[in-house]
């Protein structure tokens, strides 16, 4: 049975608040063993929508770190809805993480960790240590369904460059890097069902970036493309 949400996030999946593939579709279909009062990290947070869901549906303190996105922004943003108690934005470099070693009982990433953790080295260096030693980060990041054929097929270049499609990776490849990271232990490695919905509402909205998606998707790009939910901590 689908779990009820506590809050309606229909307002907020609109060009304004989403950055790619709707997070809360993502979130909704990630099995997440969070509880109640935990410390979450939310690697990569956006403009905090997936910050949101999470202290709203799981009552955790949420850590909003983003790169890119104002945590004025932001703050504003969970202030204007009562969550300026409970979730923190921050700015920060997922390659230089300003917080405590084992300061997390877990960390989150939704669409974003494939830009910046697909290194070797990179989970077992700068995210593994900010575990609790009971913790665990969940990841969620776009993929392919298969090693992508060569040459590129050609529906994908109307929408990205070659270079863009680097950072997509099939399921194989990655839960090889996560086997061979250090002090490591994976837990599950498995696609979401939802990833077709995630990319439709964002292709509705009028963000300049999803409509500059829509060619590819359009001409059938997505039967390459999926969505990847890692689960992964101490070994």
């Amino acid at each position: 049975m689908k779990k009820e949400k506590k809050f309606d996030y229909t307002p907020y999946c609109n060009g304004t608040y989403l950055m790619g593939p709707n997070v809360i579709r993502l979130l909704e279909g990630a099995d997440l063993p969070l509880k109640k009062g935990m410390r979450v990290l939310d690697l990569g947070c956006g403009k905090g929508l997936s910050s949101l869901y999470l202290a709203k549906e799981y009552d955790v303190t949420v850590f909003a770190a983003d790169l890119w996105i104002s945590p004025t922004e932001n703050y504003e943003f969970f202030r204007s809805l009562g969550m300026e108690e409970q979730i923190f934005p921050i700015y920060a470099d997922a390659n230089a993480l300003p917080f405590a070693e084992g300061f997390f009982d877990a960390i989150i990433s939704v669409d974003a960790y494939h830009y910046f953790g697909a290194e070797a080295g990179f989970f077992a260096e700068k995210i593994l240590p900010l575990l609790k030693p009971d913790g665990f980060a969940a990841l969620i990041f776009p993929g392919w369904k298969a090693p992508l054929p060569s040459p590129t097929p050609p529906e994908l270049l109307l929408s990205w460059t070659e270079e863009d499609l680097t950072t997509f990776q099939p399921i194989q490849w990655w839960k090889t890097l996560f086997e061979q990271e250090e002090h490591t232990h994976l837990l599950s490695i498995t696609e979401l069902p939802c990833a077709d919905d995630a990319w439709a509402d964002w292709l509705a909205t009028d963000n300049p970036y999803a409509i500059g998606d829509r060619p590819a998707m359009e001409h059938g790009a997505g039967k390459y493309m999926n969505f990847i939910f890692l689960k992964a901590c101490h070994q």
